[in-house]
């Protein structure tokens, strides 16, 4: 089975890769990826960003990489905190996040529109092949709900679920999640370009 290497060290996102993809190929974390730099995040987009750390990471490995970036955006406060959702706080830990946008939103009524947005970036031996983007809408409550997940999931509420991502089980989040809707694009991209012959390549 095809190895893809993935660059990522946050644990949830390689283990919602792992699970979207586990009859296709195989996810790896890239080797030694603690022991490499990490490229400076100068994107103004999550599509840039995603292709400044693949073709980065992709430079210390042959074969099939890919890496993400992917963030919140919410509509009430012009797109923020998008690219920079993961360090939307001081302390940028996911409870100081949360509780840094709940405090931004505290006057602004209901429905708090917004959407999770994940941008793929897959390369071959450091060379960009492709981008795949996925995106799930959803709206901001005022509380926390749920202990699962990671990121904005405890006050991020999925309408057709009735509940927030952090409410909900892992296996049923992945099957709408933005995270997923992208990897999937990047798992047909892989069968219908054979990924035996991109190995060979």
């Amino acid at each position: 089975m095809t190895v893809v290497w993935c660059a990522t060290s946050n644990t949830g996102k390689l283990r919602e890769f792992r699970l979207a993809a586990s009859d296709v190929c195989q996810i790896q974390p890239l080797p030694g990826l603690a022991n490499i730099p990490s490229p400076e995040e100068t994107g103004h987009t999550f599509e840039e960003n995603a292709i400044i750390k693949a073709t980065a990471y992709g430079a210390h490995t042959r074969g099939l990489l890919f890496a993400e970036d992917s963030g919140l955006e919410v509509d009430a406060l012009n797109g923020e905190p998008g690219i920079y959702s993961a360090r939307y706080s001081p302390e940028g830990t996911d409870e100081a996040n949360n509780q840094r946008l709940l405090d931004s939103l505290a006057h602004t009524p209901a429905p708090r529109t917004a959407r999770y947005v994940c941008l793929i970036a897959l390369v071959k031996d450091g060379r960009l092949l492709k981008t795949f983007r996925g995106t799930v809408e959803g709206e901001i409550l005022t509380e926390r709900h749920g202990r699962n997940g990671f990121g904005y999931d405890p006050i991020f509420y999925y309408p057709p679920f009735h509940c927030t991502f952090g409410e909900a089980e892992k296996e049923r989040k992945q099957a709408v999640s933005h995270r997923g809707a992208a990897l999937r694009q990047l798992l047909d991209y892989l069968l219908s370009n054979h990924c035996h012959s991109l190995d060979a390549q």
